[in-house]
């Protein structure tokens, strides 16, 4: 049976995938760094030393066929994806083998900018609307067979 993971530093749908897994009876890992340590009920948690990717690399190295991430970063995406798992965005979109190469390329662009010393406009406030769509999203990938 699939499971899934969550690269929850900085996930503000932990909770809503929680109750979804705890729902449908899916096992729930979170992955988190020295900084984010925390527990939650009906989840194994998995801390490892703070480092850059540290957690990315942790969770690669659990993630099997099938499994469903949680994550927003689009190099761990593209990683789980050639493990063959399911990564799924915090707003519900599926990281495919279609749509990764664009986002990744998107993501070196606005590297570029930032080391040129550009600016670019942060990530708007939170709507409920993306936790509707997340929600929704998981629920399918839960039901479906990997």
């Amino acid at each position: 049976m699939a499971r899934v993971l969550i690269d929850a530093d900085g996930c503000p749908v932990v909770d809503e995938t929680l109750r979804l897994c705890r729902k449908t009876g899916t096992e729930c890992t979170l992955l988190c760094d020295t900084a984010h340590v925390f527990e939650k009920e009906g989840a194994v948690t998995v801390t490892v030393s703070k480092g850059a990717d540290s957690v990315d690399f942790a969770l690669v190295n659990l993630v099997r066929p099938g499994d469903i991430v949680v994550t927003q970063d689009y190099g761990l995406a593209a990683m789980c994806l050639a493990r063959r798992a399911r990564p799924i965005s915090q707003d519900g979109m599926l990281y495919t083998a279609e749509n990764i190469d664009g986002l990744l390329a998107a993501r070196h662009t606005a590297r570029q900018i930032r080391d040129a010393g550009g600016r670019l406009r942060g990530q708007k406030a939170r709507r409920p609307e993306q936790n509707k769509a997340f929600a929704q999203a998981l629920e399918q990938l839960l039901a479906a067979k990997p």
